[in-house]
Order: structure tokens, then sequence, then C-alpha cells
């Protein structure tokens, strides 16, 4: 009788177990996947020199976008404008949240975690949030650097074992809350940190002293087969900087391995729909920080589990911004009605959603623009830009142009920076496709054919024959400016 009793009681508690599953499928979830300084180092955007196994698998499922970009090469900035889809003049981050900085957005601002939660959605952060204030980006559950569980900050950022334990704990919770999810991975890889860790923390849990993260396999790379983008010194520092790059980002690929399967274990995967993007471009020269083509230009897959043309490459143009609308419309919510400060008019969220166009490799119409807004990384480092780039130009208004270009803390103190400088006070050659001066010296106007010159050497600001190129770039550049109410649009008139 007792061997009946607890084989009854077995089969009750299986059942119930699927019961739980089944309570969390069919929802329409949600899932971004935000890389922090991350580029275009995997085999979907050809680097054959890299291994990146999981991120190659996610991206065989999932629409690729060859022309993504952010609204802002800035850490906590372009976090506000994925999870807003606002750009950063528009939402008030203009610069990084964390520490002296202490920039945050508007209060009034909506975001997608917040519309989201009112409208059914359980909402999870898991590893780097950097944005602020809480009230406008409320998480249900939230595992981050503001809210730092077991461990240290910089386990709960690259730490990819216990990402997985939380992301773990998080969907548990389905067994007794069968909501939809919307759930946001902020991996803290590759970005820098420097120290006794490496210069990419790529020794972080890699073992002996510096501990083991089980769930990590290190991958490790020889200088010489490396792949040094054009914008990157071709010197033996830079070339190890770039193959710590890589130990780093196979952490990462790993950790977004782990992120997949525990999805699939939990049997929502065919019901997610999930967003990768990067948050700003590579910490190296002309890239971070930078709104030419690798500071704007972003890794980005969009998976849709219910279509099946998979690992298209769109030549579509896509900003960051573009990631709430998609996600509002695969939930099927409507973005709300509100103000900002500018009281006359609702605020109108700046992006599209992605879904009409992932099975286009070369949408008609409606994708052939997208505009970049940038003020400050640290607060030190004041130097607005706004940027209008379409499929053969790119426009770069430095506003402040008659200051130095800043470079960031991270970028400044690493081995390749610091090489440039020392090649530089010393006469050598820099192996670089600039000079320091023109880095640092910007014009007004920057203007680039980016068909014919894709390096972006050749201003054509000057040039009479771009005359009037140059000057409907300038009036779609302030037309947008107006739309998105703009505090600097008083600079046309200021000086």
């Amino acid at each position: 009788m007792a061997q009946a009793t607890e084989a009854l009681v077995a089969l009750l508690l299986i059942g119930a177990v699927f019961i739980r599953v089944d309570a969390c499928v069919g929802k329409k979830n949600v899932v971004f996947i935000v890389i922090d300084d991350g580029g275009f180092e995997t085999a979907a955007y050809n680097n054959t020199a890299i291994r990146t196994p999981n991120i190659d698998a996610l991206g065989s499922r999932s629409t690729i976008f060859d022309h993504a970009f952010t609204t802002v090469s800035s850490c906590s900035p372009s976090r506000s404008a994925i999870m807003t889809g606002l750009p950063t003049h528009e939402n008030g981050m203009y610069g990084l949240e964390h520490s002296t900085h202490h920039f945050q957005s508007f209060d009034q601002v909506q975001s997608l975690p917040l519309i989201l939660g009112q409208n059914g959605y359980r909402t999870g952060l898991i590893g780097k949030k950097h944005v602020a204030p809480l009230s406008v980006y409320p998480f249900d559950f939230e595992r981050s650097e503001q809210v730092v569980g077991p461990g240290d900050g910089l386990a709960n950022l690259r730490n990819i074992t216990l990402m997985k334990e939380y992301a773990q704990s998080f969907l548990a919770n389905c067994s007794t809350d069968p909501r939809p999810i919307f759930l946001y991975f902020g991996f803290g890889d590759p970005h820098r940190c420097g120290g006794k860790v490496g210069e990419f923390c790529e020794k972080y849990g890699a073992g002996g002293e510096h501990g083991i993260i089980p769930d990590w396999t290190p991958q490790y790379y020889k200088p010489e087969d490396v792949l040094v983008p054009y914008h990157v010194p071709d010197t033996p520092v830079a070339r190890q900087d770039l193959a710590n790059q890589y130990t780093s980002i196979s952490r990462l690929d790993q950790g977004i391995g782990l992120m997949v399967k525990e999805l699939e274990k939990t049997g929502i995967a065919d019901d997610t729909l999930i967003l990768m993007i990067s948050d700003n471009g590579i910490p190296f020269p002309a890239a971070k920080t930078n709104l030419y083509e690798r500071g704007m230009g972003e890794p980005m897959f969009v998976h849709n589990p219910k279509i099946q043309q998979k690992g298209l490459h769109s030549k579509a143009l896509v900003s960051s911004v573009d990631m709430v609308p998609t996600a509002l419309d695969w939930a099927g919510v409507n973005y709300p009605e509100y103000h900002i400060w500018n009281k006359k008019n609702f605020t109108k969220l700046q992006g599209q959603s992605l879904l009409p166009i992932l099975e286009q490799d070369d949408p008609a119409e409606g994708f052939d623009a997208v505009f970049a807004s940038h003020q400050m990384h640290e607060v030190t480092m004041y130097y607005p830009m706004r940027v209008i780039r379409n499929k053969s130009y790119r426009l770069i208004y430095n506003i402040a142009n008659r200051l130095q270009y800043p470079i960031a803390g991270d970028l400044y103190g690493s081995p390749t920076y610091q090489d440039l400088l020392s090649r530089n006070a010393s006469g050598q050659s820099l192996h670089w496709y600039k000079t320091l001066e023109q880095y640092d010296f910007r014009p007004k106007w920057e203007l680039f054919n980016i068909d014919s010159d894709p390096m972006e050497l050749h201003n054509l600001a000057g040039d009479p024959a771009h005359a009037q190129v140059l000057s409907q770039l300038q009036q779609q550049l302030k037309a947008w400016q107006t739309k998105t109410n703009d505090p600097w649009l008083v600079k046309y008139i200021h000086e």
C-alpha cells in the first residue's frame, strides 16, 4: 500500500512538472542579448580567425543584419536607447550612469520593461544594466551590478555559470507565474578591464589564482592569427590586444550558448523572440565613442521562431531604436501616449518593427537611413555629435569641433593606444590609417561616400561636386533633431 501511495505521489509530481512547463509555453516571450563593446568578431560576419560556435548557431536560426547601427557608441546611452526606443538626447541619458558620471533618463520616460510589465509580462534582467533611474527601468527579477547577488561585480557580469544559475531561478518561476516573459541578458564581455585579470578580463575564471568558471573553456589565440580591422594599428602590441579580446569573446560565446540552452530546457524556445546586439563599437581607436562606421556599426541578430527562412543576411539599414518597436509588435502591445518635457506632442518611438522584413534580404523601402546622437561618454568627455547614415553616405555634425576629441579612460589606458602614443612621440610608423592629429581634431562637418570610401578617409563636405548631397543630408539631420526635441538644436543659432 505504501509503495502504491509513493507511486501515485510520484505520478502527480511528474504531472505537475509538465503542467508547470506547459504554462510557460505558447506565450509571446521576448529575450534581449546585449553584448558589451562587441563587434564583428564572429564567423557570421566573415571573421574566420575566431571560433564562436554558439553565436554562429544563433545566427543560423536568425536574420543577420549586415548594416545594423547603434544610435550612440557609448555604454549607458546606448543601453537607454535599446530599452526605450528613443535617442539619448531625447530620453535624457546623456552619458554614463555609474559613479561620478551619474547620468539618468528623464523620470517620465516609458521603457520596454516598464511597458511590458504593465501589460502582463514578467520581466527579468541578468548581468549588466548600466541605466537609471529604477522607476524608469524596473524589473521584477534583477541580478545586475546595481543589485548584486552572490559574488562580486565581475561575477555578475562575466561569470557565465552564475548568470546561468540566475536564468534558471528566473525561468523556474514559470511554475507559479505563467505570464509571458521579457528577459534581458547583459553580458560583461568583451569590455576591457585591465589589471591582474588581464586587459579584457581574459584571465578571470580561467584557472589558478583567478578562479574557475565551470562552464567556460577558454579559447586562446596567437597574435599572428587574428584579423586586424582597418581602424586598428597593425602592430605586435595591437595584435596581442586583439588576441586577448578573442579569448574574452569565447566566454561571451559560451555564455550565449548557455542562455539559449536554458530557454530550450524550459520548453519556451519555440515561442521566444530573441534580439541580439552590441551596445557600441569595440574598445579600440575609431570605434567605441566614435560615430564612424566601426563605431556605429554593430552585430544584430533577430530570431523569430515562427518563420521558416533562417540565416538570411539582410541589407536593410536598422538601428538599436528598432528593438523596442519590434518587441512591442511581437507582444501585441501598443506604445503608450505620454509626454517627457515637451508638452505639445506625445513622445513617439523613433524606430520601427523589424518583424515584417525578417524574410527580406533587401527591403524595397523604409529602411534606408539611420541616425545617431552622442553627447559624452564619461562626464569629462563632452563632444556632441549628430549623424545621418544612408545607403551611400555618412554625414557627421561635430557640434563642438573646436574641442579636441576626448579619449575614453579604458581606451586611453589600453596597450594599443599607449603604443600608438609612444610610436607617435618617437617618430615611428603608426601602422595606422590616420594620424593622431587627424583623429584628435575634426572639422564641423564630415561627409563620406561609404560605397567608394568605406574607410572614411576622404571628407567630401568641402567638395563643390557634393554640395547638393551635403545640403540634403543636413536638412534631413536637422529635421530629425527637431522631431526628437534635440536640446542641441540651439547650436544652429548660437554657433
